[in-house]
């Protein structure tokens, strides 16, 4: 066979390889994320229900849910310092 073919047909497997897994890291970040900012709003919307009795709230919104999401607990723990603390008005 000629060394150009050869070299032609492996390049373009190469080619294919790298798109079909570049192709799905965006995929799997973008399902990772919307994952934790449910599991964000799971947990305010339960701490809404538990501390409604103590007289906490929090909305939730797609920011609260996110920095709840991301930071997990202790990210809860600095939106209701920032909401009773920093914007008491």
């Amino acid at each position: 066979m000629d060394p150009v073919i050869i070299i032609s047909i492996v390049s373009a497997i190469l080619f294919v390889g790298v798109i079909a897994s570049a192709s799905l890291k965006p995929i799997k970040w973008l399902g990772s994320g919307a994952v934790r900012i449910l599991i964000g709003a799971i947990a305010l919307f339960v701490i809404n229900l538990f501390g409604n009795l103590a007289g906490i709230h929090m909305p939730i919104n797609l920011f609260t849910s996110s920095v709840a999401g991301i930071l997990g607990i202790p990210g809860v723990i600095m939106l209701f310092a920032v909401h009773y603390f920093v914007l008491p008005f």
